[in-house]
């Protein structure tokens, strides 16, 4: 009969600070994920362990400069999903806008607006109230979400991603970092 000690890989779901690099950098997003910082409201009943620390790799890139739901990983399978099939993962966003959006604004943001050199898949814009728009949308790129306001009139206050597929942020507070438990799938 074999022990086998060795403990399930862990994937770690961080609420990043605006001023953080998600994955490379000066001040990155991993050096948040220590025990003193976990969510005290964490659902999942994980055993904290040392091990679940080492080897995290940060997955789906989030901009400095915003906020929200970043994953850490030393679960392969889930590593495997979340860079080979980003393409269709819808990821959710709210973002705080200032300014007066231009005539048929929404309509653009939602299809015919272009990133860089390429037309923009459809995606699912909406306003979430006055100054707050709702994105879903799949694999933004770094400054997408900012240069599609900036297209339709608006300058860009803030941004958090608040869901990656089916995993939301929850209401984890800034810093705090909850387990993905098992069953959950992106």
């Amino acid at each position: 009969m074999q022990d086998d000690t060795r403990p399930t890989p862990a994937t770690i779901l961080l609420h990043k600070p605006v001023g953080f690099d998600a994955i490379e950098g000066r001040r990155q997003a991993a050096g948040l994920v220590k025990p003193a910082a976990r969510w005290s409201e964490d659902p999942t009943g994980i055993e904290l362990l040392d091990q679940h620390f080492h080897r995290l790799t940060p997955l789906v890139p989030l901009d400095t400069e915003d906020s929200g739901l970043m994953v850490f990983t030393q679960d392969g399978r889930i590593w495997r999903h979340l860079t080979e099939d980003i393409e269709r993962i819808e990821q959710e966003f709210i973002v705080e806008v200032d300014g007066e959006i231009a005539p048929y604004g929404l309509i653009k943001l939602n299809h015919g607006l272009r990133f860089g050199r390429r037309e923009l898949p459809p995606c699912k814009v909406s306003w979430q109230n006055e100054i707050r728009l709702r994105f879903a949308i799949k694999n933004p790129e770094s400054g997408q979400l900012r240069d599609m306001c900036r297209q339709v009139g608006l300058e860009v206050v803030a941004i958090r991603r608040i869901r990656i597929g089916k995993v939301p942020l929850a209401k984890m507070p800034v810093g705090d970092w909850r387990y993905l438990p098992a069953g959950e799938k992106f």
